[in-house]
């Protein structure tokens, strides 16, 4: 077999994981992507001189973190609008106000989040996504390589050319400043059964306009976040009565398909238009606690839904 296409037989199983890996370093799924790309690129020009020094799978960690760390020299962290100010309780505020002005965080598709054990799943949950943005890049790489990627920290410090010493203490400074950052407490999701009744109850109460069934989900202290739109809204009654005000729609006007992103329970809004199609309008990742959600995470981007595997329009 050509030296090329074993590459493109051996490397194929790491695609999903290393695309899960850019965006805990990027905060975005379409630049992960992009840069697993680059890598598998790369990759595949560099493999005749591969000599098996490293595993292939750190081999491709070393190229692909390396594509992230230049990508992040000189872009700004990715955010959600919670982290600009202090939420509103107008729902008549206007909406349209700077919302190119800010790198935006993404969701991910669990699909696209193999790993199975619960410090991979739980690290790309918003609220540890949101804090780990607030990390310096290289800090970063290496609290993502060591505590969910599991290589050594002779692994890392040889991928990042450095020392074992080195990579410890940043380690050891990453881990503390996310501690500072992250829920110290962090909720576990509901088991399945509850996730899909929670799903239902919530899709139901968006495609029915039904304010009270919805109210019935919520936390008080619940959140509300739309990016690309910076104002966003805290506490059932403003949370409510924006959506009542500037949300919700007449039935047979929204369709509303459970999914999931960052190990978190996800819907897929596809809203009527002029037209009589359905089109993709956005994602919303909802956070659960013991009082209810206590965030709805709206992002209004149709162009999600290609990597969510959903079609633009139904």
């Amino acid at each position: 077999m050509p030296v090329q296409e074993d590459f493109i037989e051996q490397a194929a199983p790491f695609r999903a994981e290393l695309i899960a890996h850019c965006y805990r370093m990027l905060g975005s799924v379409h630049d992960a992507e992009d840069l697993v790309q680059e890598t598998y690129l790369r990759g595949w020009r560099g493999y005749p001189a591969f000599e098996e020094r490293a595993a292939l799978r750190t081999w491709l960690y070393r190229i692909a973190t390396t594509a992230c760390l230049r990508a992040l020299e000189n872009r700004a962290r990715r955010v959600l609008p919670s982290g600009l100010g202090a939420g509103s309780a107008d729902p008549d505020a206007t909406l349209d106000g700077d919302t190119g002005v800010y790198p935006w965080l993404e969701p991910l598709p669990d699909a696209l989040t193999p790993e199975t054990v619960v410090v991979a799943r739980e690290s790309v949950r918003l609220a540890v996504m949101t804090a780990m943005q607030e990390l310096p890049a290289r800090q970063r790489a290496v609290l993502i390589l060591r505590d969910v990627v599991q290589l050594s920290a002779a692994e890392v410090a040889e991928l990042l050319e450095t020392t074992p010493a080195a990579v410890n203490s940043a380690l050891q400074r990453a881990r503390a400043h996310l501690a500072e950052l992250a829920p110290a407490d962090a909720i576990a999701e509901p088991d399945d059964t509850a996730r899909r009744v929670l799903l239902d109850r919530y899709c139901a109460a968006f495609e029915n306009a039904d304010l009270g069934a919805l109210t019935e989900l919520l936390a008080t202290d619940v959140r509300l976040e739309m990016p690309p739109v910076p104002i966003w809204f805290t506490g059932r009654d403003a949370v409510t009565r924006f959506l009542a005000k500037r949300a919700f729609a007449e039935p047979g006007t929204i369709m509303l398909i459970p999914t999931a992103a960052n190990g978190q329970p996800a819907i897929a809004d596809y809203r009527r238009g002029a037209d009589g199609i359905l089109h993709a309008h956005a994602i919303h990742v909802i956070t659960t606690g013991t009082g209810g959600v206590t965030a709805i995470t709206v992002f209004l981007e149709p162009t999600l839904f290609a990597a969510f595997g959903m079609p633009p329009t139904r």
